[in-house]
């Protein structure tokens, strides 16, 4: 029977170690719990911070888990089941609120739609299934980089075009936009990306709580706003969806 690698075993078990209890640990910490010599904890540690497994903060000096490991946990989560879950939920939500609904997931620095409900009238309209969104400005990318820190650290890498005098293109304003995104649960879209049109969209969680995709409700100003605001029946709607989606993908109540 094979051996196995001692130095796998013990960047396993730091792994472990970061994601339970506090969020943030010392090298001390770690060593000790672990009962490792500090150098080989650091040296541990240096391995994977460069990988991205884990990242240190300057201020404190202290570890937490880096943004590469929810890379590769979101891509256990296959899209397709993503789909196949919010297939009767994002059908209802588009009967009940009378517009066009999106599911859409990160995809190289942008929203990747992969389900896209018509609006249920007689109007022509285009699938938009297999379209790029940007991050910046859309409810679906508002939403992605909030909750998710691949999609975070993307955001801020790309050129935030202003597609509309009100797309929000400053580094310190949309802090604040993901900011205000992750206290109320929410984000809007309303003329950021496309003249005439506005969105509010919420996040779809996995059995692990993390961010794995967004569903958005998207149509005319005049029909998803009242005046300057969002509908607050829209926004109750999406939320309700997302929540369903994610207790079907074993996220449980949120």
């Amino acid at each position: 029977m094979a051996k196995n690698i001692q130095s796998l075993e013990r960047a396993a078990a730091m792994l472990r170690l970061l994601a339970g209890g506090e969020r943030r640990l010392g090298l001390s910490d770690i060593a000790s719990s672990l009962e490792l010599a500090k150098g080989t904890a650091h040296g541990i540690l240096r391995t994977l911070q460069a990988e991205g497994f884990v990242e240190q903060d300057p201020a404190s000096g202290r570890y937490q888990l880096g943004a590469e490991l929810l890379r590769l946990g979101n891509s256990y989560l296959d899209v397709h089941e993503l789909r196949a879950r919010a297939l009767v939920w994002t059908d209802d939500l588009a009967r009940s609120s009378g517009e066009s609904v999106h599911l859409g997931v990160l995809h190289q620095q942008g929203v990747l739609i992969v389900h896209h409900v018509f609006r249920p009238d007689d109007s022509r309209q285009v699938l938009e299934v297999g379209a790029m969104q940007p991050l910046h400005s859309t409810a679906l990318g508002k939403v992605l980089s909030a909750y998710d820190p691949v999609a975070h650290s993307e955001v801020l890498e790309v050129d935030r075009e202003a597609f509309t005098p009100r797309t929000v293109t400053g580094l310190k304003d949309f802090e604040g936009v993901l900011d205000l995104t992750r206290a109320r649960g929410w984000a809007a879209d309303v003329e950021e990306t496309w003249e005439g049109v506005a969105a509010v969209a919420a996040p779809i969680h996995d059995r692990r709580r993390m961010p794995v995709g967004a569903i958005a409700i998207t149509g005319a100003v005049e029909r998803v706003c009242d005046g300057e605001e969002l509908r607050s029946e829209l926004i109750a709607a999406v939320r309700d969806c997302a929540r369903a989606v994610s207790r079907d993908l074993g996220a449980g109540r949120f």
